[in-house]
């Protein structure tokens, strides 16, 4: 996750999504796979052992190499988006990745999350390594070691409608407040994708801690509240703990500039790590280099993973008759 205060709460994103009848419903599910929090953990340490995936860096090039390789296992509709972008006195070398699954199919969804780690520890208690860059267990290992499970999974499970799944770079690059360098692959996206019309997606975001709760982000509610009461809803029906009900103060991800391009998207993120003031110290790592395995729970990941999965295979587009 990047972009940590609500200094978000000054931009309201520009809403130009117009309030409509939801045009899905929840049906019955039928063969409804189980997510695999194993596979999704040995997921995240495998792009741990990479180091930091910060732009430029070696880490960041073996990274992309793996993701790559890794979704056209399980997809023959793998896009690489190559774009370069002017950063910090460097020219970043940035990559989104997008797995289509049923290409042609009209009715869409999409989920993603952002790859890149943040090249700096502005938190981080020991000044000389503020300015490295951290592994990012969580924020950027978690969502993307998430969105490879789910490739597996609907590989071997199809459904008869379509998912891209979508993995962005260049998220957490900014300095902190700089809005203008946050989000970098999805304000590319949005900004190169005009004919894209999903009918909503969901950002993964900071969704392995141990300890970790999922409000109902503001932008999200504001954007696409149906959405969000469903999955909600969902997560009520099975239990799942780490969602609240609570509706929190809206942060700037990259659901923005998705939101603020016509592309309906909300949010699942633990809004409660972000910033440096947490009265929790064992989670008060974000941004630091303690941002490691030992905060991954696969319990968390199983709880989101079972949620989306419930999401995925009950979602239905036609309405039935009444």
């Amino acid at each position: 996750m990047s972009i940590g205060f609500i200094s978000c709460g000054n931009d309201n994103g520009g809403n130009k999504n117009p309030v409509r009848k939801p045009d899905f419903y929840l049906g019955e599910i039928l063969n409804k796979p189980n997510f695999n929090s194993d596979n999704a953990y040995a997921y995240i340490e495998k792009q741990i052992s990479f180091g930091p995936r910060n732009p430029n860096s070696e880490g960041h090039k073996k990274a992309l190499d793996f993701l790559a390789s890794e979704l056209r296992k399980f997809n023959d509709n793998v896009e690489l988006q190559n774009f370069a972008y002017p950063g910090y006195n460097e020219t970043l070398s940035l990559t989104n990745l997008i797995a289509r699954f049923n290409p042609d199919s009209p009715n869409r969804i999409f989920i993603c999350a952002h790859w890149d780690t943040r090249p700096r520890a502005e938190h981080d208690e020991d000044e000389s390594k503020r300015n490295l860059p951290i592994l990012g267990a969580n924020d950027g290992g978690s969502g993307t070691g998430m969105v490879l499970e789910l490739a597996r999974i609907l590989k071997e499970n199809p459904v008869d409608y379509g998912i891209d799944l979508i993995l962005f770079d260049g998220e957490d690059y900014g300095h902190e407040s700089d809005l203008a360098n946050y989000a970098l692959g999805a304000k590319y996206f949005a900004a190169t994708k005009q004919n894209y019309n999903p009918k909503f997606g969901i950002l993964l975001d900071l969704v392995g801690d141990k300890e970790a709760v999922f409000p109902k982000e503001g932008y999200s509610v504001l954007y696409g509240r149906e959405i969000v009461e469903t999955i909600w809803g969902i997560a009520q029906n099975l239990n799942a703990t780490t969602f609240s009900h609570f509706e929190s103060h809206p942060i700037y991800d990259d659901h923005v500039p998705l939101n603020q391009a016509g592309i309906k998207t909300i949010n699942i993120v633990d809004i409660d790590l972000i910033g440096a003031d947490s009265f929790n110290k064992r989670r008060n790592y974000w941004h630091t280099h303690n941002d490691n395995m030992e905060n991954i729970s696969k319990e968390t990941l199983r709880q989101v993973g079972e949620v989306l999965l419930n999401l995925i295979y009950s979602l239905r587009f036609e309405q039935p008759n009444t």
